[in-house]
């Protein structure tokens, strides 16, 4: 992938992660009534608490990808993270379920 590519995808993807992060901490309940319900047998913690950890991940891994610190890391972490959201999300094939396919292969490609 040439120079530019890479950085416009990577700031584009970082912007991305830290704007979700901040609409998920503005709304723990509501992106987390997204979860399957045999996916929330499986939370060691409550679910606004679990989202908000969620929210502060997306935010921190976005800023990583932004800045460019530990790029690659940072697009494996929030890779597998997008894979165990499409796995434990709604089963129907919704906008956000496209969002985040497009996410997930955007962090494939750093």
């Amino acid at each position: 992938m040439n120079l530019v590519a890479y950085r416009i995808l990577r700031i584009g993807m970082g912007i991305t992660f830290v704007y979700i992060g901040i609409l998920i901490w503005q709304s723990p309940l509501s992106w987390g009534s997204f979860i399957q319900p045999w996916a929330l047998k499986f939370l060691h913690f409550p679910l606004e608490q679990t989202m908000k950890v969620s929210a502060v991940f997306d935010v921190v891994i976005g800023a990583w990808l932004f800045f460019g610190t530990w790029a690659r890391i940072a697009a494996f972490l929030a890779a597998a993270h997008l894979a165990v959201i499409l796995v434990t999300t709604t089963g129907s094939f919704t906008s956000i379920i496209v969002r985040d396919i497009g996410l997930l292969a955007g962090c494939l490609a750093l």
